[in-house]
């Protein structure tokens, strides 16, 4: 068992692995052994005035420098290798070493800036998947698309398990949609109409031994089944075309004959958001931002999202020369690559008080891809909290002044602003893009290559330092300057809040939780 202590920063206690402690003070540039304790929360606040300047978006945009963020992703990268003796590669999965490091990376930098904000870590329960190997045969075949659903459980006694492949004719939303010899076999079910989880859930109460959802759409299926039940079974997902041949055998009256083999673990750890807000600025009118601190198990994450919460802590550092008109709150997410976890169990558990203190949030996943598109998500005011297309047109506008080509894409819950969304929030942010392909059409635009992926090594083992493009992380890093400084000085124009005016639209349209499909 690894040994922990706790590292006191800012008034709060951060977990750190005691084998680590000591590494990440030697590489992180020294600085973590220099942290001034009783600075945050519980130390007093005075709210005083200050002689420094109004913060200015020329001011705080001409502060951003690759050359900051590029060490700051080198630091990243050498926590990252503290996960190596548990992983065999570098990673800050939640529960990790490097996301424990990772923690105390940020916790200590924003410690080092003395009294100019509070400081606090918000515990909760995160639900995690782990599997170590799978495999599904079907008939003669080993569907190359077949996936395992993120928080699957194992196969009985993490052992293989036979039988019969059983179509289940509706959508496998109700137990009644299970024929009764799919007990003891496995079930073959369509996507759609209702989460996975449900479906796993479903086939588990029926007697499934095992299921695979088929997408109903082109493509695989890179699905969650989200919250563990006792009845969720070893689950797949298979794209529409390597189910096809097996559905015309079913549907036909053949027998498929199949084998599922799932060796998983579903476990839950303790784990921590990270939050500063200035000490000065208007406490009831705070603009907010955030990234998350984590990546996935496969790899360092120095891209997703080293570069969009490396830029929150730069830009909050940057900050601490200048004054505030409005409170401005920076959050690091944990869990985001588990499925938004830290950030929905953050939004969901504001009161409705402090839910109206916050006027909009900001998501940044994604700033530095090496086959960048600067992406604007097409947030709404008609689907989304009004406030939402507000912060869209300051993005456009931006991109606009700076002579750079900018494009939409969906406001669909891949990250981080979908809880605060589901909350009432107006929300809304940028990015470069992850495993979509480049269109030809971009590559006029932006450059780079049409038909690879914006991000190469997204979820991958390789992105790494070298996965970083510096000049569109500093494009993209001014540009997040700018929309703090701007709502750090005014309002104005800006639509005031309602009581919790979420959106029935935006619920009933998104299908992801993070970067998993959960419907």
């Amino acid at each position: 068992m690894v040994g922990y202590e706790t590292l006191q920063v800012a008034g709060s206690l951060v977990l750190l692995a005691a084998s680590q402690a000591s590494a990440v003070q030697n590489q992180v540039a020294g600085r973590a052994d220099q942290v001034p304790l009783g600075v945050g929360a519980d130390a007093g606040i005075n709210h005083h005035k200050t002689s420094k300047p109004l913060v200015s978006t020329e001011a705080l945009q001409h502060s951003i420098k690759s050359d900051n963020l590029l060490a700051r992703a080198k630091d990243l990268y050498k926590i990252a290798k503290l996960g190596e003796d548990e992983y065999n590669h570098p990673t800050r999965v939640i529960g990790s070493e490097g996301h424990l490091g990772t923690l105390s990376y940020i916790y200590s930098s924003l410690a080092e800036l003395g009294d100019y904000y509070t400081l606090s870590n918000q515990s909760f329960p995160a639900v995690t998947g782990r599997v170590s190997e799978s495999r599904l045969v079907l008939g003669d075949k080993v569907p190359e698309s077949a996936s395992p659903m993120s928080l699957t459980p194992p196969t009985k006694d993490k052992q293989p398990v036979h039988g019969d492949l059983i179509f289940v004719h509706n959508s496998g939303c109700n137990v009644s949609d299970f024929p009764t010899e799919v007990a003891g076999n496995i079930a073959f079910i369509q996507r759609g109409t209702c989460p996975f989880g449900t479906k796993s859930e479903n086939a588990g109460k029926a007697g499934a031994v095992a299921a695979v959802i088929y997408n109903n759409e082109e493509g695989p299926v890179h699905g969650t089944l989200s919250t563990p039940t006792p009845d969720h079974v070893a689950t797949f997902g298979l794209s529409d075309e390597d189910a096809a041949p097996f559905l015309k055998d079913l549907k036909s009256g053949k027998r498929v004959d199949a084998i599922a083999y799932m060796d998983a673990d579903v476990t839950t750890t303790i784990t921590d958001n990270i939050i500063a807000q200035t000490v000065n600025g208007d406490p009831e009118n705070c603009v907010m931002l955030g990234g998350h601190s984590d990546s996935v198990t496969e790899g360092p994450g120095i891209n997703d999202d080293g570069s969009g919460s490396l830029t929150v802590l730069e830009i909050a550092t940057q900050l601490t020369k200048f004054a505030v008109n409005n409170c401005v709150r920076f959050a690091w997410w944990s869990g985001e690559e588990e499925g938004l976890l830290g950030s929905d169990y953050y939004a969901a558990t504001l009161s409705p008080e402090e839910n109206l203190k916050i006027r909009l949030f900001m998501d940044y996943d994604m700033l530095a891809s090496p086959n960048f598109a600067y992406q604007i998500y097409n947030a709404t005011n008609d689907v989304n909290p009004v406030g939402s297309q507000q912060l869209r047109d300051l993005y456009v506008d931006w991109y606009r002044s700076q002579g750079l080509n900018y494009t939409f894409i969906p406001f669909d819950g891949r990250s981080d602003y979908d809880g605060f969304i589901r909350a009432g929030i107006p929300a809304g942010g940028i990015a470069t893009g992850a495993e979509g392909v480049k269109t030809k059409e971009e590559q006029e635009k932006f450059g780079g290559k049409a038909g690879d992926w914006f991000d190469p090594c997204y979820h991958q083992l390789c992105d790494d330092v070298s996965n970083l493009n510096l000049t569109a992380w500093e494009a993209n890093a001014k540009l997040v300057a700018h929309s703090v400084a701007t709502y750090a000085v005014s309002f104005k124009g800006f639509p005031e809040r309602s009581p919790l005016a979420s959106s029935a639209v935006y619920e009933q349209t998104t299908k992801y939780r993070g970067s998993r499909l959960f419907i």
